[in-house]
């Protein structure tokens, strides 16, 4: 009897970590911050969600550090863009997709619904994140990603995707409400370099970026001028910043347009290549989305309410 008994205890101590590691969240590494919380929004208290590009960070530029491949190298998944987005990261990525589970999810997006790069042959804009339409299908080839690593969970991660999903079609007609308001001749979005090709797009916007759609390509002064020039006989008076770009070009265009006797402002900051603050509304994607459509509808003449779709944005405009 007491053999029995401490083989039994001793069979449920060998089981308990076994059981333990079962029911433990999968432990997911993320490039952005618009898939981190695509993942954790589909996840939900499966996924333990790391992020390794920050508030401000620019993912064109980003190099991966040593604790970044410390957390890959120990992670149950890794989420990274694609269309080279982290164009920096990609011989990486493929390297590290040998001996992981690695999953690009923009590649995903029907190529047909791509703009094609202007510099690079065979490459399309990676700022999908721009049109909630194509976002949605990022969001579904997360849920396939992580369905695909733990498959008892499929169930609930569909479930949670539905409901994000409808989330991201209630901000799309958001879009559309405030977006249509503005004045057709005020449809112009300037900003530091080409990021949202996609939302000019999707709401009939002219899109004019300094530098192109990576920001490691260069802005001459042929461009700034050229620009300039475009702001004084279109009598454009409202450019916009990122909050991952130095504004540096910007102002030398509000500058120019000074010189000429054309008073330019700023519009507004918009995220661009990366969310707001961790723990913020800014810093989800809805909450970074609602915030860029209400700070160019206000900027352009259009009707935004004061905080955004649902009064959350953490300043009113």
């Amino acid at each position: 009897m007491i053999r029995r008994s401490f083989l039994a205890a001793l069979a449920l101590t060998f089981s308990m970590p076994i059981a333990a590691w079962a029911e433990a969240p999968l432990k997911v590494v993320a490039t952005t911050g618009m898939i981190a919380d695509a993942a954790r929004q589909v996840g939900g208290d499966q996924v333990e969600v790391t992020g390794l590009m920050g508030p401000g960070v620019d993912p064109h530029a980003y190099r991966q550090t040593r604790s970044d491949i410390v957390a890959m190298t120990r992670a149950d998944l890794i989420l990274w863009h694609g269309l080279y987005l982290e164009a920096q990261m990609e011989d990486f990525f493929h390297d590290l997709e040998r001996k992981r589970s690695v999953v690009a999810v923009a590649e995903g997006v029907d190529k047909s619904k791509l703009r094609a790069h202007d510099d690079y042959a065979d490459k399309y804009d990676p700022h999908v994140w721009m049109s909630p339409v194509l976002w949605r299908e990022v969001v579904l080839e997360v849920q396939d990603a992580l369905t695909d690593v733990r498959p008892e969970a499929a169930g609930v991660f569909a479930a949670n995707a539905q409901a994000h999903l409808a989330d991201i079609d209630r901000l799309a007609a958001y879009a559309e409400n405030v977006l249509s308001s503005v004045p057709e001749n005020s449809r112009v979005l300037l900003t530091a370099h080409d990021a949202f090709g996609y939302f000019g797009q999707s709401y009939g916007f002219e899109v004019l970026g300094i530098q192109g759609i990576s920001t490691q390509s260069e802005a001459g002064l042929n461009r700034i001028s050229e620009l300039v020039d475009l702001l004084v006989d279109r009598q454009i008076t409202a450019v916009f910043v990122e909050s991952s770009v130095s504004d540096r070009s910007i102002r030398a265009l509000i500058e120019g347009a000074a010189a000429k006797g054309h008073k330019v402002t700023i519009g507004g900051e918009l995220f661009s290549d990366a969310m707001g603050a961790k723990g913020t509304y800014e810093g989800t994607y809805i909450g970074m989305l609602d915030h860029n459509i209400t700070v160019i509808g206000s900027a352009l003449n259009g009707d935004a309410p004061g905080r955004g779709m649902d009064g959350k944005l953490s300043a009113g405009f």
